[in-house]
């Protein structure tokens, strides 16, 4: 029997074994001296310090809880875990601020949207140790729960998944306690609208944490509430998923908006989101993106999105019931290719808000075009409005991203179209750089003899002597052999540097290899032979028309190596990439 095969068959206990084995593993770490504030606490293993956050000291109390009530575990009813739990849950009472919100420590203080994210999952925690008549337990949630009901009510977030946690964490607080408020604030965030494209993005384009976040606690709010609109902006974001997974299934961070950009995540944050929608539609595919999830889980998952959790929340998804189909490995398909980006981007200026929000990000690149191919173990992305244009995965073999940085902005080209030609796709940008002039007279006063520089109109003053330089660049597929062809306009001496991400794993040769630092190379002249076990890629062919080491670094992410071509504009290089 496969891994794949496996885990259909045992999901459940799969999770049960996780589950039991996470339970043993924090028992080591809660502090159980009762002269520390941190008493019943789990310490966070990379701060040293507990949190009382729902990746924290929250999840590991939804392990242990399931663990207790589950008949199926090792550790049911086991007076050693009663007595820990009782612990940790008494650490959350006394680190919940008077306002009803926690701090989780890393930032964000007297926090709605983190309290929130505890909401969700106590309150599935509080459902099941009632149904199992635990009532000490129960009570102590209970009261947790109820002392954010002023902050849910008032707070406010951050981030635009924030607002369907807030609204999730509304909709069982409106079930547990009744108070209509809390499902007219839930109404509130959900009035601003679905923040998805037609072909399933969500704005953050975070598909290693925040897709997960949203489509989580869209599900509950669509339960509780009675909202069935809801589920389907979720359907899109799972059928769009479905094409961002490598053949390893490592899912696609490579043009995230948040913390996940360029950094390793699996699907196993949508195990449970896919596991019941999979039930909802009757959908096989699902299911196996379900399976899929399981097969790299490391850990059981945060407490509002606990895959032992909604195991027992949900119990009917433990059933066998609904057949597998095949998913898709071997495909090209162009996301957002006709969202219009340049369209909402004109309309920022009326909006009135000037590119200006607190602890945040506008997210300007929220539909961008993306294009994803996918041959069985070859697995392809091009994307616009990104720092990188291109990444290529051959078996063991990761080519994590390709970047362009001139001298005229200066820094990294971000292409703001993609256009479908014969044979590929056309990234495309046109960079602008000029002069203001002095400021006009903006009274009758005399002239100041000195002035602040920051407090000057500068939105006042002409422009002059505005230059442009255009860039293009083809990439092109033929069978499995690839293309970038990089062009640019005819303006002289722009500096320009192709940067190469690979991961520093891989074993590289080349006669134009020049070593600079650690992980750092100029790519002269000649191929570039890329190996890892038995995958082979070669590139060609190397550049050096100018001297600079680097013109910008917008890469994220430990354990990389760049190969960096040197050029210098105007520009006509045709890179190849062939795979064996």
């Amino acid at each position: 029997m496969s891994k794949g095969e496996g885990l259909q068959l045992n999901g459940y206990n799969s999770l049960l074994v996780k589950n039991d084995e996470m339970t043993m593993m924090h028992f080591e770490h809660q502090v159980k001296d009762k002269g520390s504030r941190y008493f019943g606490g789990i310490i966070n293993q990379n701060t040293g310090i507990p949190s009382p956050s729902h990746t924290g000291t929250g999840s590991v109390i939804g392990s242990w809880v399931c663990s207790y009530v589950n008949k199926d575990s090792a550790y049911f009813e086991n007076e050693e875990l009663a007595e820990r739990i009782e612990m940790a849950l008494d650490y959350m009472l006394n680190k919940q601020h008077n306002d009803g919100t926690i701090s989780p420590g890393w930032t964000n203080y007297h926090s709605p949207p983190d309290t929130a994210f505890i909401v969700t999952g106590f309150a599935q925690i509080y459902s099941l140790l009632k149904k199992n008549k635990k009532e000490s337990f129960a009570d102590k949630v209970a009261l947790f729960l109820k002392r954010t009901i002023p902050a849910m009510l008032t707070g406010g977030c951050h981030t635009p998944n924030h607002r369907w946690v807030l609204a999730s964490a509304l909709a069982h607080l409106y079930n547990i306690f009744g108070n209509l408020e809390l499902k007219q604030r839930a109404e509130e965030w959900l009035l601003e609208g679905m923040d998805m494209t037609e072909d399933g993005e969500w704005t953050e384009r975070s598909n290693g944490i925040y897709n997960s976040v949203s489509n989580i606690c869209l599900y509950h709010t669509a339960s509780l509430l009675g909202k069935t609109e809801l589920y389907g902006y979720i359907r899109k974001n799972l059928d769009m998923m479905m094409y961002l997974v490598h053949p390893d299934g490592e899912v696609v961070t490579d043009y995230s908006g948040r913390q996940d950009l360029g950094n390793r995540f699996d699907l196993s944050p949508y195990h449970l989101i896919y596991r019941l929608m999979a039930y909802k539609d009757t959908n096989p595919q699902y299911m196996s993106m379900a399976d899929l999830a399981l097969e790299n889980m490391e850990d059981t998952g945060p407490v509002n999105n606990h895959m032992m959790l909604g195991y027992l929340y949900f119990p009917f998804i433990k059933e066998e019931n609904i057949d597998r189909a095949e998913l898709p490995k071997e495909y090209e398909v162009f996301i957002n290719e006709k969202y219009q980006v340049k369209e909402n981007m004109n309309k920022m200026e009326a909006v009135g808000h000037y590119s200006r929000i607190e602890h945040s990000s506008m997210h300007t690149s929220f539909g961008a075009q993306t294009v994803r191919y996918r041959n069985k173990d070859i697995s392809a992305t091009i994307m616009g409005m990104n720092s990188s244009i291109f990444s290529l995965r051959h078996g063991k073999i990761k080519l994590l991203g390709t970047q362009i940085y001139t001298s005229f902005s200066p820094g990294v080209v971000e292409f703001d179209s993609i256009k479908k030609i014969d044979g590929g796709y056309r990234l495309s940008a046109v960079l602008e750089k000029g002069y203001t002039g002095p400021l006009p007279p903006l009274d009758n006063s005399k002239p100041n003899n000195t002035s602040i520089w920051y407090l000057l109109p500068h939105q006042l003053r002409e422009s002059t002597h505005k230059q442009t330089f255009h860039i293009w660049v083809d990439i092109l597929r033929k069978e499995k052999d690839w293309s970038i062809h990089i062009q640019t306009d005819e303006l002289e001496d722009v500096f320009t540097q192709v940067v190469f991400v690979f991961d520093e794993n891989i074993a590289s040769k080349g006669e134009g290899i020049e070593n600079l630092n650690e992980g750092n190379y100029f790519w002269k002249e000649g191929k570039l032979d890329i190996q890892q076990e038995k995958n082979k890629m070669t590139l060609l062919a190397g550049e050096y028309e100018h001297w600079q080491k680097s013109l910008g670094n917008k890469n994220t992410g430990n354990n990389l190596a760049f190969y960096r071509v040197n050029l210098l504009s105007p520009i006509d290089k045709k890179f190849s990439i062939s795979i064996s």
